[in-house]
């Protein structure tokens, strides 16, 4: 099951863990990624607490935790060569991996038919 949020995160929801990245809307409008600051394994946030920056050559975004929980992998292929980021953003450029906390969050982000009415 794959999740939007507002800020154009996606969750690709297994179980009681998610995997996050940024979506093609996202990637697009920043442009040419060319660093990504990500959370360390083990930390723990908040819904909406920053958990991350990208930054391209158009400029710095933050990546805001979509649901609460703990970050279990970070995605050390995007730290290398963020250019990830663009060319296979609901792939290989993946940012990290979540345990929720609090799976019902889950409730009110976006199905893919909703996000794609979003961002237009």
């Amino acid at each position: 099951m794959i999740k939007y949020t507002e800020d154009h995160e996606w969750l690709n929801i297994d179980g009681d863990t998610a995997t996050v990245g940024i979506t093609h809307h996202a990637q697009d409008a920043l442009g040419d990624v060319v660093f990504v600051e990500l959370p360390e394994v083990g930390a723990t946030f908040e819904q909406k607490a920053t958990a991350g920056v990208v930054e391209s050559v158009k400029a710095a975004a933050d990546v805001y935790m979509p649901v609460t929980g703990e970050i279990t992998a970070v995605n050390e292929a995007l730290r290398d060569d963020p250019a990830l980021a663009n060319t296979d953003p609901l792939g290989a450029g993946w940012f990290f991996k979540i345990k929720l906390s609090n799976p019902a969050e889950l409730d009110a982000l976006m199905d893919e038919t909703a996000y794609s009415s979003f961002s237009g």
